[in-house]
């Protein structure tokens, strides 16, 4: 792992209560960023929220927006997300067709670059985009629902991932999103992962900011 990384803890409104999301927001104000998942029923089999509660999102919240899009026809939408004032937007590699196109076009609208793989998506084909990207999201968890576990199968790829990233001297960070809690969050540190998304594991805690914090404090001392 690199030398003085950071750890980040992104937690997920998907596990948060949508009829009073300000305040759930503001239970969460000592994250690093909101992980705010859009999905359309097509690209996963879940429907979620879209790009005016997200515009409306970016108002309110006390911390940063990172919008992950589990949607499909990416290349249209995504840019939209960025022009709504996020830190940072998310794509899906297996719903895009142009994934360098649409990675500068989101950092060309002032957003920050990020590129999901589902858990069976290998990394190596876009190991030569990694300049173009200023995060990298490797799902431990099929993309669609939270709350479900860990997989450990994913590890191997967060390690080969972490070990290409060194050693093209790009500067991008992997996010891991799917079944982290105090206990996984050491694993998937020690293979490579700085940014954590954690749902459950903080808003399923009676006080979320200390949730957030134990996360923090866990998975600082995995990365060194």
């Amino acid at each position: 792992m690199t030398a003085n990384a950071r750890c980040c803890i992104n937690p997920s409104i998907l596990s948060a209560d949508f009829v009073n999301l300000q305040a759930e927001l503001d239970r969460i104000s000592t994250a690093d960023a909101v992980h705010v998942d859009v999905m359309d029923n097509h690209f996963v089999p879940n429907l979620t929220i879209g790009l005016p509660v997200v515009e409306r999102i970016a108002q309110v919240s006390p911390v940063p927006l990172d919008v992950h899009l589990m949607i499909a026809d990416v290349d249209r939408w995504a840019p939209s997300y960025a022009d709504a004032g996020v830190h940072s937007v998310t794509f899906h590699v297996e719903a895009s067709n142009a994934p360098i196109k649409l990675a500068r076009e989101l950092r060309a609208r002032g957003s920050k670059a990020g590129m999901a793989l589902r858990p069976a998506t290998p990394v190596e084909p876009y190991l030569d985009m990694l300049d173009e990207l200023d995060m990298l999201l490797i799902m431990t968890v099929e993309p669609g629902f939270g709350g479900q576990s860990f997989l450990d199968v994913t590890l191997p790829k967060i390690r080969r991932a972490r070990a290409a990233i060194e050693g093209s001297g790009a500067s991008v960070a992997i996010q891991v999103d799917g079944g982290i809690t105090a206990e996984t969050i050491t694993r998937a540190a020690e293979a490579g992962a700085s940014i954590f998304v954690a749902g459950s594991a903080v808003y399923g805690a009676a006080d979320p900011a200390q949730a957030i914090e134990a996360l923090r404090a866990k998975g600082q001392l995995a990365l060194g």
